[in-house]
């Protein structure tokens, strides 16, 4: 295995077969659909225009660049959105470095270059972002070969390898071509996904919420500053937006549709799931600050009759947050709340056991209260969940604790 640096390729000399240099290398293209990272040809400006010349044919690629085919069989260099070109696509632009969770910017790309039966095969590697590739680039041709080798062995590398790179392409036709599906990311954790977004320009915001799951762009778009919500929304047609939507916790959703235009918010709303719009709308109809603009409706309410086998059978078939697993509630009579129970306790009782026996007396508030009330029964009883009871002691819906942070940490 033997590294080569892009910037080191681009305007090395190309002989062919003869020996004869024939021009210079101008870029170098992989073809996503053949293969991921190998290079699928050159692009070489000679005397006669631009040329592509086939991997299959290079015999060494360094300073100088050989290839065992004649110029006279290069075809001509073609336009195509099907392929990465390395120099025009990644060469000083930005990439979500995965790994490191950020967005960072590109100053060089490292390939292999391995030998397979007396040709080489070029494999890109990494990408470069730190100072090494930017010295390499800007004293290319200035400095002696030996003294730049010595400079860069000084300067410690920041590579980040090519399986933790996301690229950022706005063209959805491209993306598709160029097999770009944000796969790396969609595994990161929604935080670390809405920080990253965050840094994004809005065009590349969009790129990524039309490609990333509905599931997991819920949950990124839960955790970023509302200004910026609203802004992502809006760039998104209504048909891809209601599945987003659709996926949000029904009190996140509620808080992102009254920040939008009342067109807007209409479109999203039609094209949502019968379900999951009447609990939106439900909710729009109570004040943002108050409790029940604060709530959710998805909850685990089972009969105060109930054993702790029932509970299980409940959770089982739960498909809200799991920061509402927290707490069970109890129901009597006119679905008034009577009791809670915490998760813990049903985890550690028999399944025959009735729930009744293990209750405790249910914490709640009223719809309307102000959401400093919220906060501070939070504060007061150690709550990781909150019932909100209407005037008739009927439970409507719950406050978690994530949304007490979210309240919170918006309101200064």
């Amino acid at each position: 295995m033997s590294l080569v640096a892009l910037s080191e390729l681009l305007g090395a000399t190309v002989r062919d077969a003869s020996g004869t240099a024939r021009g210079r290398v101008r870029e170098i293209a992989i073809a996503p659909q053949e293969h991921p990272t190998r290079v699928a040809y050159l692009i070489v400006r000679t005397a006669d225009g631009e040329r592509m010349v086939p991997a299959a044919s290079l015999k060494a690629c360094g300073v100088t660049v050989r290839t065992d085919s004649d110029a006279s069989a290069w075809e001509r260099s073609t336009t195509s959105d099907g392929v990465l070109l390395l120099k025009r696509d990644l060469l000083d632009q930005q990439i979500i470095d995965v790994h490191g969770r950020k967005v960072v910017r590109v100053n060089d790309v490292e390939l292999d270059s391995t030998p397979v039966n007396s040709h080489v095969v070029l494999t890109v590697v990494s990408v470069d972002v730190g100072a090494r590739g930017a010295i390499r680039r800007l004293t290319k041709g200035m400095v002696p070969s030996f003294t730049l080798r010595a400079l860069l062995a000084k300067i410690p590398p920041r590579v980040i390898p090519w399986q933790y790179v996301d690229l950022l392409e706005t063209d959805p036709a491209r993306r598709v071509k160029l097999k770009i599906a944000y796969e790396g990311l969609s595994k990161l954790h929604p935080a670390d996904i809405a920080d990253i977004v965050e840094d994004l320009p809005a065009a590349e915001r969009e790129a990524v919420f039309e490609t990333i799951d509905e599931e997991v762009a819920a949950e990124t778009l839960e955790e970023i500053d509302p200004k910026v919500q609203v802004s992502i929304v809006e760039s998104l047609d209504s048909n891809r937006a209601a599945d987003i939507v659709d996926e949000m916790d029904p009190d996140a959703a509620a808080d992102l549709l009254g920040d939008l235009s009342e067109d807007h918010s209409g479109q999203i709303l039609k094209e949502m799931q019968p379900e999951e719009r009447l609990e939106v709308t439900q909710l729009l109809e109570f004040g943002e600050h108050t409790a029940a603009g604060r709530m959710t409706t998805e909850y685990i309410a089972v009969s105060a009759t109930a054993a702790v086998d029932d509970a299980i059978d409940a959770l089982k078939r739960f498909e809200g947050t799991r920061e509402a697993l927290a707490t069970i509630y109890l129901i009597g009579a006119g679905h008034k709340l009577v009791g809670a129970v915490p998760l813990v306790k049903i985890a550690t009782s028999s399944p025959a056991i009735e729930l009744s026996t293990l209750a405790e007396a249910a914490v709640s508030c009223a719809p309307d209260t102000p959401q400093d009330e919220v906060a501070a029964l939070f504060d007061k009883y150690n709550l990781i969940t909150l019932a909100v009871v209407d005037e008739h002691g009927r439970l409507a819906g719950i406050i978690t604790a994530d949304d007490v942070i979210t309240m919170l940490r918006h309101s200064d």
